[in-house]
């Protein structure tokens, strides 16, 4: 099997996308999981270049977490992140070893699923953008999952489903872990367990293996 590399951004999410990994492999009927490395420079560093909006100085500090993957060994990488991919696709020397993209991941599995029209609950993206910015930033990575923020999540997702979305992309890291399937008004496209479940097929040889280095995708 290939050797999984998770470039992990912030804790809860990349631990989740691990947990998946290894899970699924069982779930699939395997006695064992492949050899799985990640790697999570501190949020801390890379939250001054966010706020300013430096892409290229994020890319920077992800490209030292995908350069410590491939040292240790990985054949590939995948980042359960959506935001890091904004960083991940700015100019740059292509990375170490190739990725998996979560466009390419989520896309898949709306496609499998027969999706038609899918809302995005992630960071920054539609009208309601402050309260999902807040809950990201001030809770949820930081491992805080409250009632209220969950409520407020489902009604979103509502509201999603009121003007025609059938299924919802979950986007954010972490938001898989406050909302869950049975929680959504809508069928959920969990990015975070798509990325380990992606990551395991590559491992098992039953998806390719990428090619994307970082850089524009598409």
């Amino acid at each position: 099997m290939k050797h999984v590399g998770i470039l992990g951004h912030s804790w809860e999410g990349a631990s989740l996308c691990w947990r998946e990994v290894c899970q699924h492999s069982n779930r699939l009927g395997h006695p064992a999981h492949p050899d799985v490395t990640m790697d999570c420079i501190s949020f801390e560093h890379c939250m001054p270049a966010w706020e300013r909006g430096d892409y290229e100085a994020v890319r920077a500090m992800l490209a030292t977490s995908v350069d410590r993957l491939a040292w240790a060994g990985c054949d590939f990488f995948v980042c359960p992140d959506n935001t890091a991919h904004l960083a991940l696709e700015a100019p740059g020397d292509p990375l170490t070893i190739p990725g998996l993209h979560l466009i390419d991941i989520v896309a898949d599995a709306a496609q499998r699923a027969g999706h038609r029209r899918v809302g995005i609950s992630g960071n920054a993206v539609h009208d309601d953008q402050d309260l999902v910015h807040a809950a990201i930033f001030d809770e949820l990575v930081h491992g805080i999952f409250r009632d209220e923020t969950r409520t407020s999540f489902v009604d979103l997702i509502g509201r999603l489903a009121d003007s025609g979305c059938d299924a919802v992309a979950l986007v954010c890291t972490e938001i898989p872990l406050l909302v869950s399937p049975a929680d959504s008004p809508l069928p959920a496209l969990d990015s975070t367990r798509l990325s380990g479940q992606a990551a395991l097929e590559v491992a098992l040889g039953t998806r390719d293996l990428p090619t994307w280095r970082g850089g524009q995708f598409r």
